[in-house]
């Protein structure tokens, strides 16, 4: 629990009071798993002693889990992220998490700057369509998703055709990170979490 209160719990509260959606919540989780893994690479690379990593993990995956909680109430490019940043200034959550919000929807004209503003854009689009191609596999398994599959599939445009594909590959030139890598760290990172996404699939 952080002094504030504000915790990963408390996040998963706040996503699950304002989302109804079961697949609007496992999008949330699976951006959460992609920038949670970043986190963990960024303080490892950092050098930051313990308290410090777990105050940047939660920050990081904090923010993916809350970067579309208000989406299904407040879904027009009026509100969505405005609203949404609206209540989490109102209910103290952290400026650098707000502004990553911000920055992960192009239209709000808030620059990606952060580390952490960088990757919240590079794994949402990414996040989505890694679920995409997992779930049109036979096993529904985040298993059997690889990265020469994956980037076919980015080139099929009547496949997961709201996701922007643009977004995926800025988001990783942003991030500085070789598309391939960038696809092959995300899909490790859901593997790890292939249970709570429910992409564990059929396997035997």
């Amino acid at each position: 629990m952080s002094e504030t209160g504000l915790d990963r719990t408390a996040a998963w509260e706040l996503l699950t009071e304002f989302t109804e959606s079961a697949s609007l919540r496992k999008h949330a989780l699976a951006v959460e798993t992609c920038v949670r893994a970043y986190g963990e690479r960024e303080a490892a690379a950092r050098g930051l002693g313990a308290e410090e990593t777990a105050a940047m993990v939660d920050l990081y995956g904090n923010t993916g889990l809350l970067h579309d909680f208000d989406y299904e109430k407040f879904p027009t490019q009026e509100q969505h992220p405005f609203v949404g940043n609206k209540i989490l200034t109102e209910r103290g959550w952290p400026e650098e998490m707000r502004v990553a919000i911000l920055g992960h929807a192009e239209y709000s004209g808030t620059p990606r700057v952060t580390h952490l503003d960088k990757v919240l854009f590079a794994c949402d689009e990414l996040a989505g369509f890694l679920t995409a191609c997992a779930l049109v596999k036979p096993t529904k398994s985040i298993f059997d998703v690889e990265v020469a599959g994956v980037k076919k599939k980015m080139k099929d445009k009547a496949f997961a055709r709201g996701v922007n594909r643009d977004d995926i590959t800025t988001g990783a030139e942003e991030l500085g990170v070789p598309l391939d890598e960038h696809i092959e760290f995300c899909i490790e990172a859901m593997r790890r979490n292939a249970s709570a996404l429910g992409l564990e699939g059929q396997r035997e």
